[in-house]
């Protein structure tokens, strides 16, 4: 049986655990930096998107719900990257996986620069950089790890790995806003950034060492997309009902509500659409060490009575509320965008923690043998929060976005109810 891994120390947007595999290098000093790099570069593609979605609505007449909704098809490729790219990697080694993901993220990048001549570029620019982030989020994060274990610290390797996407994803859409609303091709420009960081990340991936033997035999056949844990009632009826909270409030926070307030800042919109996204990712992040040591400090003691659960939930209840009570007040121009980059830190908070309580949840119910595959399933059902803009925008015709927020909080308030419940049950 493969030896367990630790995972409560290590929490980012997109983070798959994946076994440990026989490593034929294990290099000190920098390496990792340079795989490293790579997913700074994927994580910034993966996210500069946020502020474009405002640019399309405005200046291509994008209705709001079909702009969320590419917005979200990002979720359609990277879940199957997820699955598939941190197995295949322990067949074909790290550095061929990555390096796929990296330049399948410069042609999406690419690809969305022609999303001026239609929707049709933008929807396939997107579930192509979804295919990429899965890729390289996975057996890059693996990577790092790897390359971190000569004289590092426990822990060090996925730190690493954690903080390098967060660069990304941080960093991705504020240039990204930065370049839309003040450079030249608004369409165009706002990519270039990408391109340029993939570039050299290319140049480096071929001086970082494999620390995997290839083993190309059985790449079909060893079960890539094994799922696992839906016979644990604790998983699917605690850990699952959460899990599309996690982006669920991030990408209400960075797209939904960044767009109802834009019309009081027309002169810096895609800037504040930017600023909005970066918040809500670094609020996430920052959040994160103190829901470690909650998760760490009482592993075991309050499996009755989560309080990383119920404080996920509550944060991002609450939010929700204030985000409800913002988008009803249209009247006070300018500090209505104000107020949302306020509560986009409350939404930041609320997924930071919820991503710290899964994670460790799954560390604690997998097996061995089951960890990834979990993982990788619990992954997937966050990423099912990619399509709140889009339904919140859709149902636009049948009530005002202030009372469709307060039926988000009745849902929040009901997953409360249900998973506490579930939780006390399965504690025995």
């Amino acid at each position: 049986m493969a030896p367990r891994q630790e995972i409560i120390g290590v929490v980012s947007l997109t983070d798959v655990k994946i076994p440990v595999v026989s490593a034929i290098a294990r290099p000190s000093g920098d390496a990792w930096a340079k795989s490293a790099f790579a997913l700074t570069a994927v994580g910034w593609g993966a996210n500069q998107f946020a502020p474009m979605v405002l640019l399309y609505r405005e200046r291509m007449g994008v209705s709001a719900s079909a702009a969320e909704a590419v917005f979200g098809l990002y979720a359609a490729g990277l879940v199957p990257g997820l699955l598939i790219a941190g197995p295949l990697s322990d067949r074909l080694g790290r550095r061929p996986v990555v390096t796929f993901a990296v330049l399948l993220s410069m042609v999406s990048g690419v690809v969305l620069m022609l999303g001026s001549h239609g929707l049709g570029w933008l929807s396939t620019g997107r579930v192509l950089m979804g295919v990429a982030s899965g890729a390289a989020f996975s057996a890059g994060s693996a990577w790092v790890k790897e390359l971190s274990l000569a004289g590092a610290v426990a822990g060090a390797g996925a730190r690493r790995a954690s903080i390098a996407m967060t660069v990304g994803f941080g960093l991705g859409p504020l240039v990204a806003g930065l370049l839309a609303q003040w450079g030249p091709a608004a369409f165009e420009t706002p990519y270039v950034p990408q391109l340029a960081l993939a570039s050299l990340a290319l140049w480096l991936l071929a001086q970082t060492p494999e620390t995997v033997t290839r083993r190309p035999s059985g790449i079909l056949s060893g079960g890539l997309l094994r799922l696992r844990g839906f016979s644990d009632r604790r998983f699917v009826g605690v850990v699952l009902p959460m899990a599309p909270w996690v982006f669920g409030s991030a990408t209400i926070a960075m797209v939904y509500l960044p767009g109802l307030s834009a019309g009081h800042v027309k002169g810096i919109s895609l800037v504040f659409a930017g600023t909005a996204a970066a918040v809500t990712a670094m609020s996430g992040v920052l959040i994160q060490p103190y829901a470690r040591k909650v998760a760490a400090t009482t592993a075991g003691q309050d499996r009755a009575r989560p309080r990383l659960l119920v404080l996920g939930l509550v944060l991002v209840t609450v939010g929700t509320l204030a985000e409800a009570g913002v988008a009803a007040l249209d009247r006070i121009g300018a500090w209505q965008a104000v107020l949302t980059l306020v509560v986009a830190v409350v939404m930041g908070f609320g997924y930071g923690v919820l991503l710290v309580f899964g994670l460790a949840e799954v560390q604690r119910l997998a097996p061995a043998e089951d960890l990834a595959a979990m993982t990788a399933v619990f992954q997937a059902f966050t990423y099912l929060g990619f399509a709140a803009p889009y339904l919140l925008s859709a149902f636009k015709g049948v009530a005002s976005p202030s009372v469709l927020l307060l039926g988000v909080v009745a849902l929040g308030v009901l997953t409360i109810g249900v998973t506490v419940r579930n939780a006390r049950v399965t504690a025995a």
